[in-house]
């Protein structure tokens, strides 16, 4: 039984590496000016976590191959000063494994989480809430309106709480359940909850974060291809998780400036 199992060991393993070095079930283009050093990041993750997940299978097969039938006279074999040093071995390769990566990835996450905002940039509050995002602009003023939970009415389509009667500067706002970004112009978020913990994750763009209740977070991208792409939640946060999605839509700047003009026109009108 302990060849066979070494051999199905051995076999499940180069099958499923073959899938990852195909690239089966890949991720979709990249559409973001950071997706190339993410891409290049996932690579070199998958390389060398690979090789030990490969390595790692490799000796338990050769160790389950040599095994010792239950009804043989030869006597037991046992690894040179016990199991000791192969596990301090294993837990030092794959530390230095984890250190590595984590050092050349984090100038790639340090571009999307902890470097500054450029000075064009276009900043977006996001707020997410069972089960749907809002997206709220600053109007012509380049102010937001202050949020008002106590002014809260999803009847009257006031979903993040503005207050335009006593607040000049909500007055211009635009809240949008639809993302709308111009291509090639830096992007910042800034990502709310209104109940639960939610994410913030698009593919194309190669960006996934979590909305933290109680906490404003910081996200920042810049799309270099003019498309339509889903944004999902991917914290379980209740029965309608299944269906809580929008989309991002990146356009062409005088389209994404026709578009705000046409919002701006409809908040005059209502307000």
């Amino acid at each position: 039984m302990g060849k066979l199992f070494g051999a199905a060991v051995v076999l499940i393993t180069l099958v499923s590496a073959a899938f990852f070095a195909m690239h089966t079930w890949w991720l979709p283009a990249n559409a973001s000016a950071a997706g190339a050093a993410i891409d290049r990041q996932m690579e070199h993750t998958m390389i060398w976590t690979g090789a030990l997940f490969i390595a790692g299978q490799v000796v338990l097969a050769l160790f389950a191959f040599s095994s010792r039938n239950r009804d043989s006279k030869e006597k037991t074999r046992t690894f040179p000063g016990g199991a000791v040093p192969l596990v301090i071995a294993a837990m030092v390769v794959v530390g230095v494994e984890i250190f590595a990566l984590t050092f050349v990835g984090s100038k790639a996450w340090a571009a999307i989480y902890l470097a500054p905002a450029d000075a064009d940039a276009i900043h977006i509050d996001v707020q997410a809430q069972q089960f749907a995002f809002y997206f709220h602009y600053p109007g012509p003023d380049g102010r937001f309106g202050a949020v008002r939970p106590d002014k809260i009415d999803d009847g009257n389509g006031n979903y993040v709480g503005l207050d335009p009667v006593h607040d000049a500067a909500a007055r211009d706002d635009i809240v949008s359940s639809m993302l709308v970004v111009p291509v090639n112009r830096p992007i910042a978020l800034t990502l709310h909850s209104r109940d639960v913990g939610h994410s913030f994750f698009v593919r194309e763009l190669r960006v996934q974060q979590d909305f933290v209740p109680g906490l404003d977070v910081r996200l920042q991208f810049t799309a270099t291809q003019t498309g339509q792409f889903e944004i999902v939640c991917t914290q379980l946060c209740g029965w309608g998780h299944y269906r809580m999605k929008a989309y991002v839509r990146v356009v062409e700047p005088a389209e994404y400036d026709a578009w705000l003009e046409s919002h701006l026109r409809r908040v005059a009108a209502v307000r």
